[in-house]
C-alpha cells in the first residue's frame, strides 16, 4: 500500500467513521426524514455533476429501475431506520451493528449460489460475527443501556445495505459507481422530501445545522468519491477493510465527542463482530 492509498484508506475510514456522531447530533433537531432527505440532496447535487462531466451518469439512467432497487435497499430504508434509531441509541453502538454488514453479505452471496462461504475460515467468521451480535444485543437490551426496537432496526439496516451492494453489482457491474450513487441519492431525496417538508422543525441549533451540511458533504459525497478511488487503488477486496476501522472510529468518537457510555455490550461485542465480519469476508484462493 503505497502512502497516497494509505491517505485514502484512512480518509475514508475517518468519513465513514462520523457520520453516526453527526446524525445523532442532527436529530436533536431534525427529524429523521429531513436527515434523509438533506443528507441526500447534498451528496447528488455533487455526485452527478462529476458523473455527467465524467460522461458516465447515461449508464445509471439506462438501468434506472436497477439503481431505483439500490436506492430503496441502500438509502431509502437503511438510512432513514438508522437516523430514527440514533434518536435511542448511542452512535458507537449504531456504527458497531452495521459492521455486521460483511457478515451478511457473505450470507446472502451463499444463498445466491457463492458456495466460497463454506470455506471453514469465512463459516468461523460467521458463527464468531453472530456471537458476538447476540452479545451485544443481549446485554444492550437486558441491562437497559439501549432500545431493542432500535437496535432491531439499525441490524434490518444492514442486511438492506448487503443486499444492495450484491444486487447492483451484479446487474450493473460496469456502471460508474459515482452515477449510481448519484441517482441513489437524487432519488432518495424526492422520496423523503415530502416528509422532511411536513416535519421541519421550528427551531434548529447552529450545530444540527452544520452536522447535516456536513454530513451530506463529507459522509455521503466526498467518502463516494474517495471510496471508488480507492477500489481503483488496492482493488475491492482489501479497500473493504475501511469497515473495520471506521467501526472502532464511531466508538471512539461516540465516547470522546458525545461522551457516550463505553458499556459492556460494546466492549465485548465490538471485538467478536469485527474478527467475524474480517474472516467472513476474506476468500481463500
Amino acid at each position: 500500500m503505497t502512502r497516497k492509498s494509505l491517505f485514502h484508506f484512512a480518509l475514508v475510514s475517518l468519513l465513514w467513521g462520523i457520520p453516526y456522531l453527526l446524525m445523532k447530533v442532527a436529530v436533536e433537531d431534525f427529524p429523521p426524514a429531513a436527515v434523509v432527505a438533506g443528507r441526500t440532496l447534498i451528496g447528488a447535487l455533487i455526485l452527478i455533476p462529476i458523473a455527467i462531466y465524467r460522461k458516465k451518469f447515461g449508464g445509471a439512467v439506462l438501468g434506472f429501475k436497477y439503481v431505483a432497487f439500490y436506492a430503496l435497499m441502500e438509502m431509502i430504508g437503511p438510512w432513514i431506520l438508522i437516523t430514527t434509531a440514533e434518536q435511542k441509541i448511542n452512535s458507537g453502538l449504531a456504527g458497531l451493528l452495521v459492521s455486521t454488514v460483511p457478515i451478511f453479505s457473505t450470507v446472502i452471496s451463499s444463498l445466491r449460489g457463492d458456495h466460497s462461504v463454506w470455506q471453514f475460515k469465512r463459516i468461523i467468521g460467521i458463527v464468531v460475527g453472530f456471537f458476538g451480535l447476540i452479545l451485544v444485543v443481549g446485554i444492550e437490551s437486558l441491562s437497559g443501556n439501549s432500545d431493542p426496537l432500535s437496535i432491531f432496526m439499525v441490524i434490518v439496516a444492514s442486511m438492506g445495505y448487503a443486499y444492495a451492494i450484491i444486487m447492483v453489482t451484479t446487474n450493473l457491474p460496469l456502471v460508474d459507481g459515482i452515477a449510481i450513487n448519484g441517482l441513489a441519492m437524487a432519488i432518495t431525496s424526492v422520496f423523503w422530501t415530502p416528509f422532511a417538508i411536513a416535519q421541519w422543525p421550528s427551531n434548529i441549533s447552529m450545530n444540527a445545522a452544520l452536522s447535516l451540511i456536513a454530513l451530506g458533504v463529507f459522509s455521503t459525497a466526498f467518502a463516494f468519491i474517495l471510496f471508488f478511488k480507492l477500489i481503483a487503488e488496492l482493488g475491492p477486496a482489501r479497500s473493504s477493510l475501511v469497515t473495520y476501522l471506521n467501526t472502532a472510529i464511531a466508538v471512539v468518537l461516540g465516547v470522546i465527542i458525545l461522551r457516550e457510555p463505553l458499556t459492556v455490550g460494546i466492549i465485548v461485542g465490538l471485538p467478536l463482530v469485527l474478527v467475524g465480519s474480517y474472516l467472513a469476508s476474506r476468500k481463500t484462493a
